[in-house]
């Protein structure tokens, strides 16, 4: 825990978030009572109070304690804990409150103990004799002390409460349990439906637009060999129609292997990730051993890792050659990309690693980059193969 400085913002907020905290848990907890003894106020009165106290902590300490379900009645254990923390913060925050004020007020009797003696006219009455050197020195060495302790009590005390409010107005270890678990299988659907849906439009384009595409530059390509007697303007419109048209098949059909390519699913990992190496402008090596298929989101989170990778080292690397590793041990899958090109890659230095990385944590997976200046550069990825 890092000390406060008696004059800084963070030990005013603290003795103000205590210090305040006292009235409010006085009026909540008396409340409370209330609620208490007329049920049906409960379920309407309870979380507004909850309400009230969460924004004490977000606005002086700018923690957000994370909602509970609406309580259900007295059976249930949010409702119990909330109850027993409005009716205890009035007793702890007085407690915390005294000793507050105690360590300021200290602070402020010590520290200008002299000045009565100087403002004061005679004759002067004291409880202890403030014209004395030594009396003055023992009251400006208890309000230092008292300076320093007060900010350093107001943090604890602060956390304290922080840490009991979290208990008992915050969702228990179950309840967050479950929240993991649900968000869990919310986001495995929507990466499984995500691919799914990638899938479905690289069978489309596949089946549709490609086969278009081909058909067009058939009857190009057949109309510029049999059309020779046409003016030598229409000779050329028709060759440049022609070479357009097997361009843009070219970029579909390196669109749609970068969508899903079909190989994936029909031979695994292994046939896909030898026709991304053999496309690569340099020289890859690659080794893929894998027992059993992994899922195939995992697959395809694999197949964009290496796919992407290579692309990244043919545009920014200048490397002579590259290495893939891909192995399965038990549930885990490793992905490894070497290069022995220039280096200095960063996750953060532009969309291409980003966005790889970005596709490793919707799936759990960890990346781990090392990239020194002058090379080499080796891109290790651990996937969960479920």
């Amino acid at each position: 825990m890092k000390v406060p400085r008696p004059w800084s913002a963070r030990a005013w907020l603290d003795t103000a978030h205590v210090m305040i905290g006292l009235p409010v848990a006085v009026v909540l907890g008396g409340l409370t009572l209330v609620v208490i003894a007329v049920p049906p106020l409960l379920r309407r009165g309870l979380p507004l109070f909850t309400r009230v106290q969460r924004s004490r902590f977000a606005a002086f300490l700018d923690v957000r304690i994370p909602p509970v379900p609406t309580p259900s009645g007295w059976r249930s254990p949010a409702t119990w804990r909330q109850i027993a923390y409005h009716l205890l913060s009035p007793f702890v925050g007085g407690a915390a409150a005294f000793v507050i004020a105690v360590a300021w007020g200290g602070a402020v009797v010590g520290l200008l103990s002299f000045l009565p003696a100087k403002l004061e006219d005679p004759p002067l009455e004291f409880v202890f004799d403030l014209r004395d050197n030594r009396v003055v020195m023992v009251f400006v060495v208890i309000g230092f002390v008292s300076l320093v302790l007060a900010p350093i009590l107001a943090r604890a005390l602060a956390i304290l409460d922080l840490s009991v409010a979290r208990t008992l107005l915050g969702p228990s270890r179950a309840e967050l349990g479950q929240r993991i678990e649900t968000l869990t299988e919310s986001r495995a659907g929507v990466i499984d439906a995500a691919d799914a849906e990638r899938r479905r439009i690289e069978r489309d384009l596949h089946d549709g637009a490609q086969q278009r595409l081909v058909s067009l530059a058939m009857n190009l390509g057949l109309a510029r060999a049999t059309l020779t007697d046409l003016p030598e303007s229409a000779k050329e419109a028709i060759a440049q129609a022609h070479e357009e048209a097997k361009q843009a098949l070219k970029e579909l059909r390196d669109f749609v292997r970068g969508l899903h390519p079909a190989v994936l699913n029909d031979q695994g990992l292994d046939a896909a990730l030898s026709g991304v190496a053999a496309r690569a402008p340099f020289p890859v090596k690659l080794h893929v051993d894998m027992e059993r298929r992994a899922s195939p989101t995992i697959e395809a989170v694999a197949f964009f890792i290496v796919s992407e990778a290579l692309t990244n080292i043919a545009k920014h690397a200048a490397a002579t050659k590259a290495e893939v590793s891909v192995r399965r041990e038990r549930d885990r899958l490793h992905v490894l990309v070497y290069d022995d090109g220039c280096g200095g890659a960063r996750l953060d230095g532009g969309t291409g690693l980003r966005g790889l990385a970005q596709r490793i944590d919707s799936v759990d997976g960890a990346l781990r980059l090392s990239s020194p200046l002058g090379g080499p550069t080796t891109i290790e990825v651990e996937l969960p193969c479920e």
